[in-house]
């Protein structure tokens, strides 16, 4: 597996089959992972981040989740028992309505059984809100509340290099379903509104591609779903 690597001190994991993406943030002697795939696989990851020297240093680690459906958190308790063996603290974040899906495993919602798998429940640490900031060393994170492809949906925002970790609700040229359990397609139009006049400057989604062209794309989504209205 061939990295993506995207500053500040940003690397990608692109998705395998039905793995969403994974993107690793470290400053200093701390890391953020977002999302885990699936956790079905694992090795390929780990061997990169172990030859690239990616973990080199970190001791502590907030593992995040931007939604709740099993393939973006399938691996979670996966990679903090890996994590673990390597001696850094693992904490868990997600939205405040995540983190409730998260605890009870309400399977349901989180789809484990469309990859033929259980989900094993676990506390989420640090439950976050619209406006809350995430900090990673001397990086802040804004975190933005963006309902419509699951209700606790987030994405993250890095001012300073302008990179918006978008999950599943925009995609290059498309964005996230919304006929799966408590998604809402109105809802998704208000969150793409509110992320469409950002200043990006590359896109990190959960499946698929970076966007790096941020206005053209936001366009193209716009005429996507003119076409469907």
């Amino acid at each position: 597996m061939i990295p993506v690597e995207i500053p500040p001190n940003t690397v990608m994991l692109k998705g395998l089959s039905f793995d969403s993406n994974i993107y690793i943030i470290r400053d200093g002697n701390e890391g953020l992972m977002i999302d885990t795939g699936t956790g079905s696989i694992f090795e390929p990851y780990k061997d990169t981040l172990e030859r690239e020297g990616y973990l080199e240093g970190v001791e502590r680690m907030v593992i995040l989740n931007t939604h709740e459906h099993f393939d973006h958190v399938g691996g979670n308790l996966v990679w903090k028992k890996y994590f673990e063996s390597r001696g850094i603290k693992v904490r868990f974040a997600s939205h405040s309505n995540t983190s409730k899906t998260l605890e009870n495993s309400e399977d349901r919602i989180i789809l484990s059984y469309y990859h033929g798998k259980k989900y094993n429940p676990h506390k989420v640490d640090i439950k976050l809100e619209e406006g809350d900031t995430l900090k990673v060393g001397s990086l802040e994170f804004k975190v933005m509340h963006t309902p419509g492809h699951t209700q606790g949906s987030i994405c993250l925002y890095e001012p300073k290099e302008k990179l918006l970790f978008t999950g599943d609700t925009i995609f290059y040229e498309s964005v996230g379903r919304t006929d799966l359990p408590t998604g809402n397609f109105w809802q998704l139009l208000d969150s793409i509104n509110r992320l469409k006049s950002m200043d990006v400057y590359i896109g990190l989604p959960g499946h698929g591609r970076i966007i790096q062209h941020w206005d053209e794309n936001m366009e193209k989504i716009k005429a996507l779903i003119e076409h469907y209205l």
